[in-house]
């Protein structure tokens, strides 16, 4: 029982994980373009979205469980895009993470609620075009609450946080990757925590008619 609901707790947290992303290399210009690697740059105020990727699931992985999500989307608006090299920044201003079951009988998800949004956005083109998604202050982390329901016991509420969660861009399918980000839980039944790995993408620029796929440079 511990071991499930901290499980349920990384669920949430990880979502943050989801949320705000781009992709991989290219050659001149701007660290993020749209259309191609080295084309035109996103511009600032622009919307990037993205769900899960083709036949992708979230997991959750605690010692005895795994929690599996197959649905998630997030946003983010893009507060810089400088000329490379360097780091474009972006606000990840929402976060949904749906459809989850864990394998531990008894056990069933009922939400998931984002908390402290919205959460600061790094894309750099250096090495390994590396993603960090962080929390706006020390006060306000990556923050998510799980709320999972246990036949015998009732509905039970788990809160799981994390000061910053790392994933690599790729340009191949215009995805973000993250894996075996750490997560701490509140403590109690909620137990100590666990580790989220997804793929979300194509990231879109939906700001721009025809929502193009959005590349790091």
């Amino acid at each position: 029982m511990r071991k499930v609901l901290s499980f349920a707790a990384v669920a949430a947290s990880a979502v943050a994980v989801v949320a705000a992303v781009a992709p991989a290399q290219a050659a001149t210009g701007h660290v993020l373009t749209v259309g191609k690697a080295g084309g035109t740059a996103v511009k600032t105020g622009a919307v990037l979205k993205a769900g899960l990727a083709k036949g992708a699931s979230v997991v959750f992985a605690a010692p005895a469980e795994t929690l599996t999500c197959k649905s998630a989307s997030f946003s983010a608006k893009v507060k810089t895009n400088p000329t490379k090299p360097g780091k474009a920044t972006e606000s990840q201003t929402s976060q949904s993470l749906s459809k989850c079951t864990v394998n531990v009988t008894g056990v069933t998800v009922k939400s998931v609620k984002v908390n402290n949004l919205p959460y600061d956005v790094t894309v750099s083109d250096s090495k390994g075009d590396p993603v960090t998604i962080s929390g706006s202050s020390k006060s306000k982390p990556l923050s998510f609450t799980v709320s999972v329901s246990v036949t015998g016991v009732g509905t039970v509420t788990c809160t799981s946080t994390a000061a910053s969660i790392k994933g690599t861009s790729s340009n191949k399918g215009n995805t973000i990757t993250f894996t075996k980000q750490k997560f701490t839980s509140s403590g109690g039944l909620c137990g100590s925590g666990g580790t989220f790995s997804a793929t979300f993408g194509p990231v879109k620029d939906t700001s721009v008619k025809g929502s193009p796929a959005v590349f790091v440079n």
